[in-house]
């Protein structure tokens, strides 16, 4: 092969792989999109279990109906602006993360027989979408955070996003903005792991050989890695939501032994359940948008 054709391959395959990522990138934000649509309610209620004083709400459906009595249905969706603005770059960059991820993971590590990953390789290419995806989470879950808190008390500090944003900033500069990335990392990194572990897995299981996966199977599959996730990370996330919401400085350390005292291990748990009721219809749908925005990409065959 000649020095011209050898060139010409590098940069076909260069070009090819960067299309992968533009599309990953793309079929991520799609995936997001869906997901906040669909779960938004569900992560309110939990927030709001995770966030209270004990004795507050008896339970989901107690705190859904003060809610819905205080803020009318549409208060479900308090706080949604944010996720909505934030989770579609955030998801974009998982899934672009994932895809980059795969791709250093094949580079540096052994492949199957026929060219596949190992579910221990596809963890790691997870956990490495993590790390990108946290410079845009933090800050987004913190603003999120406080706006689903807010009205709790009876009291409105905020009027906005951008409200939040600018008196987070006054009062304590860009480190007030992305107070909780460490925990959003330590959630997302093993979170993000099992999540595109668990989906490959029941993807290849469900999928018969030479057939393409049908949209019950990607909802399925979808709807159960997110499951898998939340019920491994949510004593952190619990962690993450109390450290994001205090409105004085503490740290992780602080925050796990302070919900531990109130409680015992089952304080790390409180909105598990709306947590996984949110899970399964929000992944389902992120899955099931980010497979058709792949197959819309190859029918323009980009």
């Amino acid at each position: 092969m000649s020095d011209a054709a050898e060139i010409t391959d590098v940069v076909g395959e260069a070009k090819s792989a960067m299309m992968g990522q533009v599309k990953s990138f793309a079929a991520g934000g799609v995936g997001g999109i869906c997901a906040v649509l669909v779960g938004h309610p569900f992560d309110l209620i939990k927030v709001r279990l995770q966030t209270a004083e004990k004795g507050v709400y008896s339970g989901a459906f107690d705190a859904l109906r003060k809610t819905v009595a205080r803020d009318g249905v549409m208060g479900v969706y308090r706080g949604v602006t944010p996720p909505l603005l934030g989770v579609t770059p955030m998801f974009a960059i998982s899934f672009w993360g994932y895809d980059l991820g795969k791709r250093l993971v094949s580079a540096v590590s052994p492949l199957g027989p026929s060219g596949e990953l190992s579910i221990g390789q596809i963890s790691a290419a997870g956990f490495f979408s993590a790390i990108p995806m946290t410079a845009v989470a933090a800050p987004f879950e913190r603003i999120k955070v406080l706006l689903q808190i807010q009205g709790q008390s009876g009291e409105s500090k905020y009027k906005g996003p951008l409200d939040v944003m600018i008196k987070l900033y006054r009062e304590g500069g860009i480190r007030s903005l992305f107070r909780g990335s460490v925990a959003t990392l330590a959630r997302d990194g093993p979170g993000s792991a099992i999540y595109f572990a668990t989906y490959e897995y029941l993807k290849e299981q469900l999928t018969p050989v030479g057939q393409s996966m049908s949209l019950g199977a990607i909802s399925f599959a979808g709807g159960m890695s997110g499951v898998a996730m939340w019920v491994i990370v949510f004593p952190i996330d619990t962690i993450k939501s109390q450290l994001q919401s205090s409105s004085h400085q503490t740290n992780i350390v602080k925050i796990s032994r302070s919900v531990y005292r109130s409680g015992g291990v089952k304080a790390f748990f409180p909105g598990l359940g709306p947590a996984i009721a949110r899970s399964f219809p929000a992944n389902a749908a992120t899955f099931v948008g980010v497979e058709l925005a792949h197959k819309f990409f190859d029918k323009l065959s980009l």
